[in-house]
C-alpha cells in the first residue's frame, strides 16, 4: 500500500499551511493511500537540538519516513526560507534518508518574492539526502488560505488547483513506484 509522510516544519499550530496539508490529505485519503503526519514542533526540543538519536519520538519519525514512498515537505517560509526546526529535523536523516523516495515541497510565504526558497534553499538539501525525485511543489501566499470562523480554511480557486494537480502527481509517483518495486521483488 503506499504510504505518504508529511513533514510539518510549521512551529505554529494554527499556521494557514494547514490549510494546504489539509486540502492534499483529502485527495489521498479519497485514493485510499496511508498517510502518517510529523509534526516537528511536536517532537522534543532537546532531542532535536541535540540530535539525539536514541529518543524514542525521533526513532519513530525516522521510521515514519523510512517507510514512506512519498514525503511531503511542508514549512513556512521565514526570511527567505524554510523554518530552522523543519532544518533540525532534516538534518537527523540519514545521508540517503530521501533515496528511492517522491518528494513534494508545500511552502507559504508572506510574499511571493520567497518564491524562490523552494528552489535555492530546500531542494538542495532534498539533493544531499538522495531524493531524486523531486515534484516541482507548491508555493503559496499567505492571503491566497484565508481561515474560517468555524476552524478549517478556504484556499483560492487557483491555489486549490494547483494543489489538487501536486497531489494527484504525487499519487501517480509513488504508484508507479509501488508498482516498479513488486514487479522487481516478484522478477527476483
Amino acid at each position: 500500500m503506499s504510504h505518504i509522510v508529511i513533514i510539518s516544519g510549521s512551529p505554529t499550530p494554527g499556521s494557514r499551511l494547514n490549510g494546504l496539508i489539509e486540502f492534499v490529505e483529502g485527495k489521498w485519503n479519497e485514493k485510499g493511500i496511508k498517510i502518517s503526519h510529523i509534526r516537528v514542533a511536536d517532537l522534543p526540543a532537546e532531542a532535536l537540538l541535540h540530535a539525539n538519536f536514541k529518543d524514542e519520538q525521533i526513532l519513530a519519525a525516522l521510521a515514519l519516513v523510512e517507510s514512506a514512498s512519498g514525503v511531503v515537505i511542508a514549512s513556512p517560509v521565514y526570511k527567505a526560507s524554510f523554518t530552522g526546526i523543519l532544518k533540525a529535523f532534516l538534518d537527523l536523516l540519514p545521508q540517503t534518508g530521501l533515496k528511492g523516495k517522491v518528494t513534494l515541497p508545500l511552502f507559504i510565504g508572506g510574499t511571493i518574492a520567497h518564491l524562490l526558497s523552494l528552489d535555492y534553499a530546500l531542494k538542495p538539501v532534498l539533493s544531499v539526502l538522495g531524493s531524486r525525485n523531486i515534484l516541482a511543489g507548491v508555493f503559496a501566499i499567505d492571503q491566497w488560505v484565508q481561515r474560517l470562523e468555524n476552524g478549517g480554511f478556504e484556499l483560492s480557486d487557483e491555489l486549490a488547483e494547483r494543489l489538487d494537480r501536486s497531489a494527484d502527481e504525487l499519487a501517480e509517483e509513488i504508484e508507479w513506484l509501488d508498482l516498479r518495486a513488486k514487479e522487481s521483488g516478484v522478477n527476483s
